[in-house]
């Protein structure tokens, strides 16, 4: 069985690598000493805090489990060496809504890297589908619960994030 490749940044990458750093050097040595600290209190029946350290270890354990995972299947693209007039994953695209005027700016990201505030999309968004292979100048009509949303592509760049 394979599975699809995790697509993401280097910056992506680096905040998984860091995450699976934390639990191992921290997070989960310090819920070992919570489950001893919590046997040492007696019957383990009726022990609140065991029990909560204990579901806490394994959920920490998955969650290991799901970035190494992720890590392991990783296919990382650097946006910086991206270039053209093409959407693609890493693209940072600056749109203009056809009703409102407003212009929005996104940035293509990995699923773990979205965060709508800040301008980064996954490339599994409704709206980053719709984006991408369009090119400067096109009309991208974007299927949104509230109705259909139609913008004009008006820049697209391959430095980075959006500051």
């Amino acid at each position: 069985m394979t599975q699809d490749a995790y697509i993401t940044t280097p910056e992506g990458l680096d905040k998984l690598k860091a995450r699976l750093k934390q639990i191992r050097e921290f997070d989960r040595p310090k819920n070992v000493l919570d489950i001893e600290e919590a046997r040492a209190h007696g019957d383990l029946r009726e022990n609140a805090e065991y029990h909560a350290a204990k579901e806490r270890q394994g959920l920490l354990d998955a969650e290991m489990r799901t970035i190494e995972d992720k890590i392991a299947r990783a296919r990382v693209i650097d946006p910086t060496t991206l270039g053209g007039d093409k959407i693609v994953f890493g693209a940072r695209v600056t749109l203009i809504n056809s009703e409102t005027d407003e212009e929005v700016v996104y940035t293509i990201t990995g699923e773990d890297e979205a965060d709508t505030k800040a301008g980064l999309i996954s490339y599994k968004a409704p709206i980053a589908k719709a984006l991408l292979g369009k090119t400067l100048g096109d009309e991208v009509i974007v299927r949104a619960p509230g109705g259909n949303r139609t913008y004009e592509v008006t820049g697209v760049e391959f430095d980075g994030p959006a500051d």
